[in-house]
């Protein structure tokens, strides 16, 4: 059976009275994620590995073209880099609060400083990694974040 399908099995009249089954496959509504870099080679890695994973993955290439997106199309999860130029991550997930839009969000960063990782969390932040990203332990994170167990991954 397909990721995240559900068989149903029904029973129709077909044109000669006689009654058969057929399958119907329902899959799991997508889960939505976001990635917010500003390294198109990074936006592209992440939504590659998203791809082949049970997730639909939308990139932004900057904190406001993000905003613009919103709030048409609010994501399951947010995969935010902290360092981008004219609003970092961090402002990013502090203009969502301020406007209040909760989206559970994994910070990205190639610059691990305990204040900004304190900063983050308290800014409501589920989990902050740092690049090189190891693809189980991103993929992990989300799950973790949106509330969904490794085995329904």
């Amino acid at each position: 059976m397909a990721f995240g399908a559900t068989c149903i099995s029904l029973w129709v009249n077909s044109t000669g009275g006689n009654f058969g089954s057929i399958m119907v496959y329902m899959s799991e509504p997508a889960i939505r994620i976001a990635v917010v870099d500003d390294d198109a080679s990074v936006r592209k890695a992440l939504a590659r590995l998203l791809s082949i994973s049970p997730f639909v993955p939308a990139t932004f290439g900057s904190a406001q073209d993000f905003l613009d997106s919103l709030p048409g199309s609010v994501p399951d999860c947010l995969v935010l880099d902290l360092q981008m130029p004219e609003m970092t991550g961090l402002d990013l997930q502090e203009q969502l609060a301020r406007i209040g839009i909760q989206i559970p969000t994994i910070i990205v960063t190639a610059h691990d400083e305990s204040n900004l990782r304190q900063r983050c969390r308290l800014a409501g932040a589920s989990a902050y990694l740092i690049k090189p990203l190891e693809a189980a332990t991103l993929l992990n994170s989300i799950n973790q974040a949106i509330g969904r167990s490794a085995n329904s991954a």
